[in-house]
């Protein structure tokens, strides 16, 4: 992940490999429908379906990084450097930064972070689901991994004598306690593990996002990695409790890449104990996408596959001081788009590095949260109904009930009484679905003209729902 927005991807060089054309400044792009493979295991087939009812995730990205501000983990890279590295008086090499950068460990010590405060906030907020950042690209862990001593819990991290310094543990099982999915996002690439990146190949200390070596010249060396990632995928699926899914970051790990890692292998073994456990090995297609994951963006008509836009609350996946933040009417009528074309909103907040969530972010979630409770019904649980979005309508069908979704984007926008609803199919009753009142409507060619109540508030709404049956 990265701060940058974008929608096209074209980034193939000698330096970074084939694959790396689905990343452009650290920003994936998303599989297309025809590489879907639909899974024909029926516990993962449940499960998507019980994901396509969730609607609306929490996204963190926190990790030692978040101390200096700055996007994560991709400054590491020399070869994305022109983009990475700005806002810091970087030495010239960036030798030292990077010496610097790893050692944040030995300062990170977010002694005001409360799993069950997140959890309720998340809870609150109207969100469904967990999507952490257990490893970023860094390659510092989460969790108390018995495979790296670049964790939360090492002797030389000051928050490893804290009661909660088992971060993934008490945060899973923090959210899992109100009844909200879990997913654990996991970086594929590892830039502080020797079996990846090392100053003993050709390229010395310059490095990019793959590995120092080619795998093909190096398969010893190579299988020393898989052996590590896998041991660590086995270890999150064994050890942390249920998991709904697993969500796989560095797009450019993978065989298509000469970077096979055999995730299917290590996931299926997960499987066994964990059955119908999702896997979104994300812009790599195959039995292993479950589902696509847009970043910082939403497709412009709906997919007819399971996918999650990832998108950010403020300007940045990390904690960026003084970040601006998006307004719950913002998200709101992000979540609409998103959902009346078949998808999921993974809302991305970056937690401070003493552990609280910014407060402008907070009240941006509770605000959100505000409107979920009254209209959450037209959200939750639907699916698509045509014609998706039309003439500022969007439609969400759930059983026998039609959801006509109107939003505001503007606070200052007129609220008129009598509103064009473009839906062809048969209505014999509407009614708003924040008080159930029965609304008087007319038959017209196209759709029904709807006649509202009245809107006697300052301010428009965020967004209104009519019931169609």
């Amino acid at each position: 992940m990265a701060n940058e927005l974008s929608t096209e991807q074209e980034n193939v060089t000698p330096e970074t490999g084939a694959h790396d054309d689905m990343i452009e400044n650290g920003v994936h792009n998303y599989s297309t429908e025809e590489s879907y493979v639909r899974p024909s295991d029926p516990e993962v087939l449940k499960k998507l379906e019980w994901f396509q009812d969730q609607k609306l995730g929490l996204m963190m990205h926190w990790g030692a990084y978040s101390q200096l501000g700055i996007v994560e983990s991709w400054a590491l890279s020399d070869a994305d450097a022109d983009w990475s590295r700005h806002c810091i008086d970087w030495e010239v090499t960036g030798e030292e930064f990077k010496k610097q950068y790893f050692g944040l460990n030995k300062t990170f010590n977010p002694i005001r972070f409360e799993p069950e405060k997140w959890a309720e906030i998340a809870k609150a907020a109207g969100t469904k689901y967990l999507l952490f950042t257990t490893k970023h690209h860094d390659g510092f862990c989460m969790w108390d991994t018995q495979y790296s001593d670049y964790k939360i819990t090492a002797p030389d991290c000051p928050f490893h004598t804290n009661h909660y310094a088992d971060i993934c543990a008490h945060l899973f099982e923090s959210f899992r306690k109100r009844d909200l999915g879990v997913i654990a996002y996991f970086s594929k690439a590892d830039w502080h593990v020797d079996s990846y990146w090392s100053e003993n190949y050709e390229r010395g200390c310059y490095q990019h996002r793959g590995p120092s070596y080619d795998p093909a010249e190096y398969p010893k060396e190579w299988e020393r990695f898989v052996q590590f990632t896998q041991n660590q995928i086995l270890e999150l699926g064994s050890r942390y409790g249920h998991l709904d899914g697993m969500w796989f970051d560095a797009g450019w790990v993978c065989a298509q890449n000469g970077q096979d890692i055999r995730l299917g292998e290590v996931i299926e073994k997960v499987r066994k104990f964990q059955p119908g456990m999702l896997c979104a090995d994300r812009t790599v297609g195959g039995p292993y996408e479950n589902y696509v994951t847009p970043e910082q963006c939403v497709p412009d008509q709906p997919l007819g596959i399971p996918w999650e836009s990832c998108i950010t609350l403020g300007d940045s996946f990390s904690f960026v001081y003084d970040d601006n933040y998006k307004s719950p009417r913002e998200v709101i009528c992000l979540l609409t788009d998103i959902v009346v074309k078949g998808g999921n909103l993974a809302i991305n907040v970056g937690p401070q590095p003493d552990g609280r969530l910014p407060k402008k972010a907070v009240e941006s979630l509770l605000g959100m949260g505000e409107w979920l409770k009254v209209y959450g019904d037209a959200i939750y649980g639907t699916r698509v109904c045509a014609p998706y979005k039309k003439d500022g309508i969007g439609f969400t069908k759930k059983g026998d009930t039609v959801y006509a979704i109107q939003t505001f984007p503007e606070e200052n926008q007129e609220v008129p009484q009598e509103v064009w609803v473009p839906y062809e199919g048969s209505v014999s009753k509407v009614t708003a679905l924040d008080g159930g009142e029965k609304l008087t409507f007319v038959r017209k060619e196209g759709g029904y003209l709807v006649s509202a109540p009245v809107w006697k508030g300052e301010k428009a709404p965020i967004g209104r729902v009519f019931c169609l049956q």
